[in-house]
C-alpha cells in the first residue's frame, strides 16, 4: 500500500501543478487556452481525491485502503474526464457563436474574422 499510496501523492501534485499552472496563466485566447482553463478546477479536485485516497491508503487497515484508494483514482479521474468534455463543449458552442457573429462579414463584426 506504501508504494500505491506515493504514486497517489506524486499524481495529486502533478494534478494540482497543471490546475495552478492553468489558473495562473492570463486570459486565455485560443479554443485549447480556454477548455485547460476551464478544466483546471476539477484538476484540482482530482488532486484532492488523490491525497485522500493516498492518505486512507496509508492509515487504514489495507482492505479498507484499497477499497477507498480504487474509489479515489476512478473519482478523480472521472472528475478531470467530466470536466474536460464541458470545457469542451462550452468552447465549442462559444466557437459557434463568434463564427454567427462574423456571418455578416469583417464590417459588421466586432471581433477578429478568421
Amino acid at each position: 500500500m506504501l508504494i500505491a499510496a506515493a504514486l497517489c501523492f506524486c499524481a495529486a501534485v502533478v494534478s494540482a501543478g497543471f490546475g495552478a499552472r492553468a489558473l495562473a496563466r492570463p486570459e486565455p485566447a485560443s479554443g485549447m487556452e480556454q477548455v485547460l482553463r476551464a478544466v483546471a478546477p476539477t484538476q484540482l479536485a482530482a488532486a484532492v481525491m488523490l491525497a485522500v485516497g493516498g492518505v486512507v491508503a496509508l492509515s487504514a487497515p489495507p482492505s479498507t485502503g484499497l477499497v477507498v484508494l480504487v474509489v479515489c483514482t476512478l473519482g478523480a479521474v472521472g472528475t478531470v474526464g467530466a470536466g474536460a468534455w464541458q470545457g469542451a463543449r462550452y468552447t465549442q458552442l462559444a466557437a459557434r457563436r463568434d463564427a454567427a457573429a462574423c456571418a455578416g462579414g469583417c464590417a459588421t463584426c466586432t471581433l477578429s474574422c478568421r
